[in-house]
């Protein structure tokens, strides 16, 4: 399968942090979601993917070769988003469509944007420095589709709006990738939005992988398995991935295999595992 961005033993030092022999793929015609704590390494890995910091080791490619962020032709494939609009406050929303021409050329379709900006509701001659955080992302977003990219990065795209405003943002994202050539890596604390879009998760903590996997097999695969002592007795090390005590004695399990646990432990009551809670047992949980 063709990749979109192919990372490869990455690795960043900081001081008190360090992002270590990170390796993960994101395929042509996907949305791979980058999950973590906060300090978990996400921001410094979509950094050292564009370019902006240099890593100590490691290979990457997007999009089929090195990614070189002074060659011009190279950089026009790409869509980026920060949590943050980068644009001049005092800048309006047709000036931002201008100005996008302007750096773009004749790969920038100023229809494009003139539809994004009617479909999202953006007032064309408000600066930007009075809109809405909402109104902002919308309007680096449709800026960053409006030169046709075949790639999007993007860091916290839906961090602080409100449902309505996020539920738009994801269907946009789901339509880019129709053509299966298109892909999105985005970072988010908002799992929810992952479960419904993703393919794939991958999940950092510490500066480490510890997962990349397939968002179908995380939530619907894997099980929290919650039990008494004496059930807990019965159960092999090699049968789940992450405990936790709880109170008066019992465990909660993180199971990776429900429908083969619920064959051996038909007693056990096995309740869904959201990526929330996925992340939870490996950022909180013991080990076996």
């Amino acid at each position: 399968m063709e990749n979109a961005i192919k990372v490869e033993h990455l690795s960043k030092e900081y001081p008190g942090f360090a992002l270590r022999d990170l390796s993960f793929l994101v395929p042509r015609g996907s949305i791979v979601g980058l999950i973590g704590e906060n300090g978990a390494g996400k921001t410094t890995t979509l950094h050292a993917i564009l370019g902006l910091i240099r890593p100590e080791q490691g290979r990457i490619e997007l999009l089929g070769r090195p990614y070189d962020p002074k060659n011009p032709a190279h950089r026009r494939r790409i869509g980026v988003v920060f949590d943050e609009c980068g644009f001049p406050p005092h800048l309006t929303c047709a000036a931002v469509g201008r100005m996008m021409g302007l750096v773009y050329r004749e790969l920038w379709d100023a229809g494009a944007f003139a539809e994004y900006c009617r479909r999202f509701a953006l007032p064309q001659n408000k600066e930007i420095r009075d809109l809405s955080r909402g109104m902002k992302m919308k309007l680096s977003i449709a800026a960053a589709l409006s030169h046709r990219p075949e790639l999007l990065i993007l860091d916290e795209p839906t961090g602080g709006l409100d449902p309505i405003v996020r539920e738009e943002i994801l269907d946009l994202f789901s339509e880019f990738i129709q053509d299966e050539r298109n892909s999105i890596l985005f970072s988010t604390h908002i799992t929810t939005d992952l479960e419904k879009i993703a393919d794939q998760i991958v999940f950092l903590h510490g500066g480490q992988l510890v997962f990349s996997q397939s968002k179908d097999d995380l939530i619907y695969r894997h099980a929290v398995a919650r039990c008494t002592s004496a059930q807990f007795a019965g159960i092999a090390g090699g049968e789940y991935l992450r405990r936790r005590s709880l109170p008066g004695g019992g465990q909660e399990l993180l199971i990776a295999d429900r429908d083969a646990f619920a064959r051996r432990h038909p007693q056990v009551v096995l309740d869904r595992a959201g990526i929330d809670e996925i992340m939870l047992f490996y950022v909180k949980g013991e080990e076996k």
